[in-house]
């Protein structure tokens, strides 16, 4: 949820910052809270009527009676005292009014039409400025009612480049804007702020602002007179009274050098909410996501709740919601007890491959809360969830959560807390053994199911739904089975076909599949980025598919010179090369036809664009487009991995992409597989859950979701209950992905390979809107299973406005974005649309089956991938391998998460208050000594502390000597670790010459700085010696 809302004062602060209008009325603005209450006292409010109202988030404030207009500072004071830090109920939400904003009283006429209201939200591909000539608080409909006035993101980029402003008040006066303002000095007035506006609007990332009511009259505070600019003869000024607005919070970090979100040189904030308040919990795991590359999120909805969840992805977190809910509010109905929804505890969510440390934290910030106050009488559930991981480390991230749960045995005991656990991904078995035998230790049940169980399935287990079935089944393979597997390419499962024919489907029309097809076994890439990691998995993924070539061409890394790397290709070694600048790579590689972008958030967005401008055929690195081209691009496909881009920029991306006919994924995706040719990045996992999900071959059956995490969870319900995946795209989790869903089901539709499609959606947006009309008007006809996640923000719907989904996108800003709102438009418009997503591979088993039977599909034959060898870091990470150590401590071992000193945890060290001493001992004696003998050891070093650089001259001759070499080797090592600390005493013959010279030091220190030379350390220390001696003393000391 990255657009989010800003208070009131924020809002006119920030405009007041950057307006430019002579005519608008900058009026103060007071902020009053407990910590800066009202001084009624003030000089400057003696002679001033004032309004005063909540600045809390909350809507219709003036019919609450909450908006005291009129008065003396006296009354206003007297009228804020009585309601500040008091509780309100507002519909279903309590909160608290702790924040007020108190103004200067704008006198107008309400009935002569002096109210006006504007909003101005930005959409996909454009901008719109809405406004009415009536405004205030009965303003009534006003999305039914209210002229529209649209700037598209395109011609908004033509304007720019051609350093022309991107509104003018000449188009807002020839639109229908205003025509319900008959004044023209009025419309012209109205005009010249909105372009303002609007100017201000897209410079600070707004999403959202409005403004009801904006006030023109005759009246003006002494504010006025203090514009730099002189007023010409008007006697209009603009008043800017009630304000509601959304920022952009993934823009933040284009304003830490300047004051654009920083009004009154303070940060700016976002609040949560009316009603929701944060818990210390909340506040601490928000902290955790914002130190590391991982991402972090909870919201406790009810600490009473009965289910709690800690949920593995993005969009597994939000189904887990789902399910949960629906499954209690099934039980509620039925008479099967519990209180519906409000049983779900806490919503969160980690991904991004967070540490055994990170999992820790945040397993135990949950468990904390799930064991406070008294036991449920019905017990507890912990719901361990998470799709098939892609490059997670299952195992590391379960060693965090099983330390957090030991640590809580005793209260997991008293609270009656069962576990249901269900995972994959990389080193996913021996995560769940250790979940599996980690029950008799608790003396709770733990229930453990892998990729064979249904994701959502233990959520109907927990509720007694479902039978918990072979509990004790699960096999857990040795490492000589996993390494063989591992390496033999094996698939899971080989489905015995008969008839061997290919595929029958037809695609809708005579379109040529080569025209929509962005990927075959041909495709080669660039990737942008040293993520070695990420190649060598696309590698492994070629070479089981049967490549002939590699799908990389070559890598770009900006931060180094032109250079090699080496990966693996199968089992030989191959070298890829890796160059400064995007623009040599393409002109070097003209096959290249997709760009993997692994940019961080803040270049992402110039090296898309960059890669954009780059003609086909051209003739060298240099011939590229400036601004809009005309020859057709390089590239056919640009995969934007980072997630955090803001809006605008994303926009400008989408717009460029569409006119260089560039297909865009992301950002915020994993990317997307094409079974059998081709794979983005970490799409699909490592190699054996490609060989479980039969990635390796194509299938029959297209998908396309939101979610990348889900994507590896689609390709595994897919392939167990089809023949397989033909192709699947994660388009990302932001509010405004680079591509829609029907621009890929367009594609899979045209495609004749694919004759069955499925549809991952979720709440936020109406993209599968345009999906549904599609599908009615006939220009899809192959079969779309579809499901919108997110149906629980309207069973939370008191907390859901505060809850933060996995993606940025999954927020609904009215009904028609609601998940059940969409799921039930795309039922209407044919698509098969299950009961919940515990059913969806069940319709899409039952989909596909009806498709066989009828003729229309014909099962693609398997077949056995290439083995692709293990790589010897992940299979000694597994402990399918061994090999002795070169180097070996028995003082210090720093392999887990945790530093040991002679077996003893660094925390612990700090914990006790060990010293130096204390230290020491664990290193030297590996033992606690006594405390004397620690503080004599302590003594020590603080006598013989200062003994400068020249001691590593003396460790390294020590440590030389005990390596076994002689005298003279010794010497030189420690003579030679000296030389950079003493000027290179032993290899300049500059030494020398100011040894024998009459100059002083501090004329040859001066000599260096004017030739910007760095001065090094012995010339800095030479004027504490008057002569030749005695630098031969230091020398012979050292």
């Amino acid at each position: 949820m990255s657009s989010k809302a800003i208070h009131e004062s924020s809002a006119k602060l920030l405009l007041y910052n950057s307006l430019a209008q002579w005519n608008l009325s900058k009026n103060f603005v007071k902020i009053v809270t407990k910590d800066s209450p009202f001084d009624a006292s003030d000089a400057s409010l003696k002679h001033s009527r004032l309004v005063a109202k909540p600045d809390v988030l909350l809507k219709r404030r003036g019919k609450l009676g909450l908006v005291i207009a009129g008065r003396n500072a006296e009354e206003t004071g007297q009228w804020i005292s009585e309601r500040l830090n008091r509780s309100i109920q507002v519909g279903n939400i309590t909160g608290c009014l702790d924040r007020f904003i108190v103004e200067p009283f704008v006198p107008h006429d309400q009935a002569s039409s002096e109210e006006y209201y504007i909003c101005i939200y930005t959409e996909r591909e454009r901008n719109v400025i809405m406004f009415h000539q009536e405004g205030g608080v009965d303003v009534g409909s006003v999305d039914e009612k209210a002229k529209r006035f649209y700037l598209s993101v395109d011609e908004m980029m033509r304007r720019e480049e051609s350093s022309q402003p991107i509104c003018s008040a000449a188009q807002l006066l020839a639109s229908s804007l205003f025509d319900g303002v008959t004044e023209e000095a009025r419309r012209v007035i109205l005009a010249e702020f909105i372009v303002d506006l609007h100017r201000v609007f897209n410079e600070l990332h707004f999403t959202y602002l409005e403004i009801n009511p904006l006030v023109v009259c005759n009246w003006s505070p002494n504010v006025c007179s203090n514009n730099q600019v002189s007023p010409p003869t008007s006697d209009f000024y603009v008043h800017i009274l009630d304000v509601a607005a959304k920022l952009d919070q993934c823009a933040e970090f284009l304003f830490t050098s300047n004051s654009g979100w920083s009004p009154q040189d303070k940060p700016l904030e976002f609040p949560f909410p009316f009603g929701r308040i944060q818990t210390e919990e909340e506040a601490h795991i928000a902290q955790l996501d914002a130190r590391t590359g991982a991402s972090m999120k909870l919201s406790v909805l009810n600490p009473n709740g009965r289910i709690w969840t800690m949920s593995a992805g993005g969009g597994a977190s939000v189904i887990y919601a789902d399910t949960v809910c629906e499954l209690a509010e099934r039980l509620k109905q039925t008479g099967g007890g519990g209180l519906g929804a409000s049983d779900l505890a806490n919503y969160g969510e980690y991904s991004g491959a967070p540490s055994e440390g990170q999992t820790y934290e945040y397993a135990k910030t949950i468990l904390s809360l799930m064991v406070r106050g008294d036991p449920h009488p019905d017990g507890k559930v912990l719901l361990i969830g998470g799709g098939i991981a892609n490059f997670t480390n299952v195992a590391a991230t379960f060693k965090g959560i099983v330390r957090a749960l030991i640590q809580y045995k005793t209260e997991l005991q008293l609270h009656k807390v069962r576990i249901f656990v269900r995972r994959a991904g990389p080193n996913y078995q021996e995560g769940l053994r250790i979940m599996r035998e980690l029950g008799p230790t608790l003396g709770i049940p733990i229930h453990v199911f892998g990729p064979e169980t249904h994701m959502t399935a233990i959520v109907s287990m927990a509720f007694g739904l479902r039978e918990v079935n072979n509990l004790n089944s699960f096999h857990c393979t040795t490492p000589t089975e996993s390494l063989l597997n591992s390496t033999s390419g094996a698939a899971a499962h080989l489905t015995e076909v008969g008839d061997s024919k290919v595929n029958g489907c037809e695609p809708n029309g005579s379109s040529n599949s080569t025209d929509v097809e962005c990927f075959d076994a041909s495709t080669r890439c660039i990737v942008w980025g040293l993520q070695i990691k990420a190649v060598q998995s696309m590698l492994d993924f070629d070479y089981a598919s049967g490549r002939e070539i590699p799908s990389v061409a070559a890598l770009v890394y900006p931060f180094g010179e032109s250079s090699q790397i080496k990966a693996y290709w199968g089992s030989k070694e191959a070298f890829f090369p890796v160059y400064k600048t995007l623009k040599e790579a393409m002109w070097k590689h003209p096959e290249a036809r997709v760009l993997v972008n692994f940019g961080s958030l803040r270049v992402a967005y110039d090296v898309a664009m960059e890669a954009m401008s780059v003609d086909q055929n051209h003739p060298k690195p240099s011939a590229t487009c400036n601004g809009y081209c005309a020859s057709p691009a390089q590239l056919k496909c640009i995969a934007i991995i980072a997630e955090g881009i803001p809006e605008n920029l994303t926009r400008r991306l989408i717009c460029r992409a569409k006119e260089r006919n560039i297909l865009l994924i992301g950002p915020a995706t994993v990317g997307g597989v094409k079974a059998g040719c081709f794979k983005i990045g970490n799409t699909g996992g490592m190699v054996d859950n490609i060989i479980a999900a039969r990635l390796y071959r194509p299938g029959s059956v297209a998908y396309v979701s939101r979610s990348g995490g889900m994507s590896n969870e689609l390709n595994n319900i897919i392939s167990m209950n089809s023949d397989g995946v033909e192709e699947g795209i994660a388009i990302g989790g932001d509010r405004y992905p680079g591509s829609t869903f029907l621009d890929h089901l367009l594609r899979y539709e045209a495609n004749p390979n694919i004759c069955m499609m499925v549809m991952l959606g979720e709440v936020g947006g109406t993209e599968e809107y345009a999906v549904a009309e599609a599908v009615q008007a006939g220009r899809i006809r192959k079969p779309i299973v579809a499901w919108c996640i997110g149906t629980c923000a309207q069973l939370l719907a008191s907390s859901s406005e505060g809850i933060q989904f996995g993606h940025a996108g999954a927020c609904a800003n009215s009904a028609r974005e609601t998940a059940t709102a969409k799921n039930a438009a795309l039922a209407a418009a044919g698509l098969h649309v299950p009961s919940s997503f515990d059913e969806l591979d069940t319709m899409i088993r039952n989909v596909f089956d009806g498709l066989v039977k009828s003729g229309r599909v014909v099962p693609k034959p398997d077949r056995r991938p290439r083995p692709v060898p293990l790589d010897y870091s992940w299979a000694k990470e597994l402990g399918l391998i061994r090999r002795p150590a070169a180097f070996t401590s028995t003082i210090c071992d720093d392999r887990g998460s945790e530093l040991l000193f002679a077996g003893v945890p660094i925390t612990q060290v700090i914990n006790e208050d060990l010293g130096i001493g204390g230290v020491l001992g664990l290193l030297w004696f590996k033992r606690r000594l006594p405390p004397y003998v620690a503080k004599f050891l302590e003594l020590c070093l603080i006598i013989t502390a200062d003994h400068g650089p020249a001691v590593s001259g003396a460790l390294n001759t020590i440590v030389t000597a005990r390596a076994g070499k002689d005298l003279l080797s010794s010497l030189t090592s420690g003579l030679l670790t000296i030389v950079s600390k003493f000027c290179d005493t032993m290899e300049s013959l500059e030494y020398f010459q100011f040894i024998t010279s009459n100059y002083h030091t501090f004329n040859r220190g001066t000599r260096m700085t004017r030739a910007n030379q760095i001065n090094s350390c012995f010339a800095q220390r030479l004027h504490r010696f008057d002569s030749l001696p005695n630098i031969w003393a230091c020398t012979a000391c050292g």
